[in-house]
C-alpha cells in the first residue's frame, strides 16, 4: 500500500507546505493552510514536469487565426463573454447560492437545438432539473442530464455522449478517485478543473463550470482556480430584488469591461435590453429628493435615479443609512456640503437609496447624490428631464468624468431635455447634432443654481 503523509495546500493559492504555517509563504495570506491527506505515489506524480518540444518562434511568424465561438441564446450572455463561447474554452460562473446561476445555465443550453449538450449535475438530482426546465417553459431532446459526481465517471459519460458542450455543475462537488481529501477541498477542485482544462483543450469542447463563493464573495477553493480558467464571470444581485448582473472578472478571448443585466421572473431570466428604462421611476409627479444620474457600468451607460431623504434626527446621534452607494463615499460628500456649500447637515438624518437594488461604484453618480440630498433637504424637486452626471471633488469642484459622449446620447435617447455635466468635459467633441440641452458646471454651487435658481 502506498504511503500515507500529511500536506499542508493554502486555500487561496493553492500552494502546499510539509508543514501547518500561519502565512502562507507563497501568497502571504494569513490563516489559509489546511491539512490534506495525499499518498506519495501521487505527491511524485504531481511534481513531474512534462518536457515540451514546442520550438521558439519570432512573433512576426505565429500565424493569427480567429476563434471558433458558439452563439448562445442569450444576447446579454455573448457581449459579456465577448461574441459568444469559445470552442475549447473553459469558463467559470460564479454567485451567491440561490442567485440563479443554475437557471441562467439552464435556460441557454435547452434553447441550443443544433448541439448536443451533456449537463453534469453534482448537486440536484434530474427531477429537480426537469422541473426547473418546465417552470422556465424550455424543453429539448439533445440535452443529456447526469447526476455524478465522480471525475472519471463524468470522463466515461463525455466519451458515451459525445457532447459539443459540456456543464458541470459545480466544481465544488466534484472528486477524483486519484486523491483522498473530499471533494471541495484545495487539491480536489484544483486537480480536477486542470483535468477538464486538459479534456477542453485537447478536444475543442467548452466546458462551463458552476463555482461556488465564500462569505468574503470570492470565488471558493484555491486561486489557482481562477487562473486555470479562460473566463470567470461572476452573476450577482441581491435576491430580495429582480435585477442580476452578470460581471465578467477575467476573459482571454474578449473585454472585462462588458456586462449584462437580467430580469427575475416566474419563468426564469429575462434580459434587459435597456435598463434606464427599468430604473426610472415612469410617474411625472415632481418629489422632492429624487435626482437622475448617467452613470457607467463597464462600458454600457444607463439613468439611474438617486433617492434621498433629509429630516430632522429624532434621537440625539443623527443616523445615515446608505443603500446600493458607498457609505464611506456619502460621508464625505456630505462633509463637502457642510463645508464648502454651507449646508448644516450634522444635525439631521440622511437616508440614500440607489434604486432598483443596484451597487454602483461610478465616481460620476456624485453629482446626483448630493443634489438629490439638497433637493429633500429644502424640500424642493429637481425640474422633470433634467438629469446630471459629474465627480464631486473635497474642494467643491466638479471634476471631468470619462465617455461624456456616450452619457449624453443615453440621456437623450431616453428623453431628457437637459443635461448637468462638468466645465471643459467636451474638447474635441462634436455637439451640434445633440438636441440635449447642455449646462456646464465647475462648482457644486453651479449646479445648485441652474436647478433650484
Amino acid at each position: 500500500m502506498a504511503k500515507q503523509k500529511s500536506m499542508w495546500f493554502c486555500s487561496s493559492c493553492g500552494a502546499d507546505s510539509p508543514k501547518w504555517e500561519g502565512r502562507c509563504p507563497s501568497c502571504g495570506e494569513w490563516g489559509t493552510m489546511v491539512e490534506e491527506r495525499i499518498n506519495s505515489k501521487q505527491l511524485n506524480q504531481s511534481r513531474l514536469k512534462r518536457v515540451t518540444r514546442n520550438v521558439p518562434r519570432k512573433v512576426s511568424e505565429i500565424e493569427t487565426q480567429n476563434e471558433v465561438r458558439i452563439h448562445m441564446p442569450s444576447e446579454e450572455l455573448n457581449r459579456v463573454l465577448g461574441g459568444g463561447l469559445v470552442a475549447g474554452s473553459l469558463v467559470l460562473i460564479g454567485g451567491e447560492p440561490g442567485i440563479g446561476k443554475s437557471t441562467l445555465v439552464l435556460q441557454n443550453i435547452l434553447a441550443i437545438k443544433t448541439k448536443t449538450i451533456l449537463y453534469v449535475s453534482g448537486e440536484e438530482s434530474a427531477t429537480q432539473l426537469k422541473l426547473r426546465a418546465e417552470r422556465i417553459g424550455r424543453q429539448s431532446d439533445n440535452c443529456y442530464i447526469v447526476c455524478e459526481t465522480s471525475l472519471e465517471n463524468i470522463f466515461e459519460h463525455i466519451e458515451d455522449v459525445q457532447p459539443e458542450i459540456v456543464i458541470v455543475d459545480s466544481i465544488q462537488t466534484i472528486a477524483t478517485d486519484t486523491i483522498e481529501s473530499s471533494a471541495g477541498s484545495v487539491s480536489q477542485v484544483r486537480e480536477c478543473s486542470a483535468q477538464l482544462l486538459k479534456f477542453a483543450k485537447e478536444s475543442g469542447v467548452p466546458v462551463l463550470l458552476v463555482g461556488h463563493i465564500n462569505k468574503e464573495g470570492s470565488i471558493a477553493g484555491p486561486k489557482v482556480l481562477e487562473h486555470i480558467v479562460d473566463v470567470v464571470l461572476q452573476f450577482e444581485g441581491d435576491r430580495q430584488y429582480m435585477y442580476r448582473i452578470l460581471r465578467s472578472i477575467k476573459n482571454r478571448f474578449g473585454s472585462t469591461s462588458e456586462l449584462g443585466i437580467y430580469e427575475m421572473c416566474q419563468r426564469g431570466l429575462r434580459e434587459v435590453a435597456n435598463p434606464s428604462e427599468m430604473l426610472l421611476s415612469q410617474s411625472d409627479e415632481e418629489l422632492s429628493g429624487v435626482a437622475i444620474g448617467v452613470t457607467l457600468e463597464g462600458i454600457r451607460p444607463f439613468l439611474i435615479e438617486a433617492q434621498a431623504l433629509v429630516s430632522t434626527a429624532a434621537y440625539g446621534t443623527p443616523q445615515r443609512s446608505v443603500t446600493g452607494f458607498d457609505y464611506k463615499r456619502m460621508n464625505m460628500l456630505l462633509a463637502v456640503l457642510e463645508k464648502r456649500v454651507g449646508f448644516k447637515l450634522i444635525q439631521k438624518d440622511v437616508f440614500l437609496n440607489i434604486a432598483g437594488g443596484l451597487k454602483v461604484n461610478d465616481p460620476a453618480l456624485d453629482l446626483a447624490v448630493i443634489c438629490a440630498i439638497l433637493s429633500s433637504n429644502v424640500d424642493m424637486p429637481i425640474p422633470h428631464g433634467v438629469c446630471m452626471s459629474g465627480e464631486v471633488g473635497l474642494s467643491g469642484e466638479i471634476r471631468p468624468i470619462t465617455r461624456i459622449e456616450q452619457r449624453i446620447m443615453e440621456a437623450e435617447k431616453l428623453g431628457m431635455n437637459t443635461i448637468i455635466i462638468p466645465r471643459n468635459n467636451l474638447k474635441g467633441i462634436d455637439t451640434s447634432r445633440l438636441k440635449i440641452k447642455i449646462i456646464e458646471v465647475s462648482k457644486v454651487e453651479e449646479a445648485f443654481r441652474n436647478l433650484f435658481s
